[in-house]
């Protein structure tokens, strides 16, 4: 890359960073990912509906917290047909470049920021350079922004060299809530890819490191349940009410019961609770907030049942009703062994990697998943890579920043492997 070009890459990640958006109201940042691929010269871009199968997303959240985020976009001076386009939690774009005769490769990168606010420390150097975000109460405090940096500049760097073949870019929204996997999986653009490549930048490994392919992604579903009991004095007739916080408290105790498997490893966390109204009243309705995760996509949809049975049975134990309501879920999915050694190859030969660990446990979940399995099913092969970054705090953090030496290492890294991957045949 030449110091423009990685100048570019740097100031894209930053403007992404100053505007982070939480899954479904990326507005802004779907409208700046189609003004980019327009300067850029695609030659298709697919935005919000077009992109995704409306009726597969996840974890969408009411109109009432979509629109507060339209306007914001529209104040902002985001065009009025994106935000057409993108109405109603459609966000995501999805750019083809043809360049020839070869092989349908695909990237998928994340557009969601969390919700977290960012430090103004100044010896953080987002807040001391300028580029913090502008967005109080949240942040990209997981790197997405260098994400779609690095796809920015891997369409450009791929339309200037001897890439033949078709290229489709998926900038998925709602990865942070599991929301946008399955409904970009299911949009028609993933059925005649032959290879995908998905990137996460840093995860405790350095700049300078590179892991061709994770392994182990943990299959995952976060589910809501609502206890509905009735009201009471809970000194004069406690006897007389149906406790909704006690049905909660009894299915929160006994989720931690479930019995592991023997064929591996499963999680089960009750992460939230809401509910009640006053000391001296029994409640009426609690709602609870959990997540069950596995070694296999099997072992989570086990673990995932014996919440739900949990949940029931305390319901009844109490007097009360249970609605559980699944939220949004990820399979497990694998990397496929063949891509990661011809990655790990690829890698030794650029620029600033200075070790390439061939395959990891991830340990954590990610709704790519999604779109790796449907390439894979249909015969192609997927893996996703981790490109190093020194990060000075933990991901999730409001501290949390990347070195931009690793964006060049990225964009060398994806545009030589697909380059590679051009010259043959799945």
């Amino acid at each position: 890359m030449s110091h423009q070009e990685r100048n570019r890459v740097r100031e894209l990640r930053r403007a992404f960073h100053r505007h982070p958006e939480p899954g479904w109201r990326e507005f802004r940042t779907t409208a700046r990912v189609v003004e980019e691929l327009e300067q850029i010269g695609v030659d298709e871009i697919a935005v919000g509906r077009e992109a995704l199968a409306t009726d597969e997303r996840m974890a969408v959240p009411p109109e009432s917290e979509l629109e507060p985020w339209i306007e914001r976009a529209r104040n902002a001076g985001v065009r009025s047909d994106i935000l057409e386009r993108t109405t109603g939690g459609h966000t995501g774009v999805i750019a083809v470049l043809e360049q020839g005769m070869g092989p349908c490769i695909g990237l998928r990168v994340d557009l969601d920021a969390i919700s977290m606010g960012e430090s103004a420390d100044r010896d953080h150097r987002p807040a001391a350079e300028g580029f913090r975000s502008e967005h109080d109460g949240y942040m990209h405090a997981c790197g997405h922004d260098a994400h779609l940096a690095m796809a920015l500049g891997t369409i450009e760097a791929l339309k200037e060299s001897e890439f033949e073949g078709t290229l489709k870019v998926f900038f998925q929204p709602a990865e942070e809530i599991s929301g946008g996997g399955k409904a970009m999986a299911e949009s028609g653009y993933l059925d005649d890819v032959d290879y995908l490549l998905a990137v996460h930048i840093g995860l405790d490994h350095p700049t300078g490191e590179v892991v061709a392919g994770i392994e182990k992604p943990l299959a995952m579903a976060h589910l809501t349940a609502t206890f509905r009991g009735a009201s009471a004095h809970a000194g004069k007739a406690p006897n007389e009410g149906a406790n909704a916080m006690q049905a909660a408290a009894t299915a929160i105790q006994n989720a931690y019961a479930i019995p592991r498997h023997s064929d591996g490893m499963t999680r089960v966390n009750v992460g939230r609770i809401e509910g009640g109204t006053a000391s001296n009243v029994i409640a009426e309705e609690v709602a609870i907030e959990a997540e069950v995760r596995g070694e296999t996509t099997a072992l989570m949809e086990y673990t995932r049942t014996e919440l739900e049975r949990v949940l029931y049975a305390a319901a009844e134990m109490h007097d009360c009703d249970v609605t559980p309501r699944v939220i949004s879920e990820s399979p497990r999915v694998d990397s496929h062994p063949a891509l990661r050694d011809l990655i790990g190859n690829v890698a030794w030969e650029v620029k600033g990697v200075e070790r390439v660990v061939p395959a990891e446990d991830f340990g954590v979940s990610e709704d790519v998943t999604y779109l790796m399995e449907r390439v894979q099913d249909d015969g192609g092969l997927a893996s996703y890579i981790l490109v190093g970054t020194d990060h000075p705090t933990s991901h999730h953090t409001p501290t949390f920043d990347i070195d931009e030496e690793s964006l060049e290492i990225g964009v060398s890294l994806l545009s030589e492997t697909m380059i590679e991957l051009s010259r043959r045949r799945p």
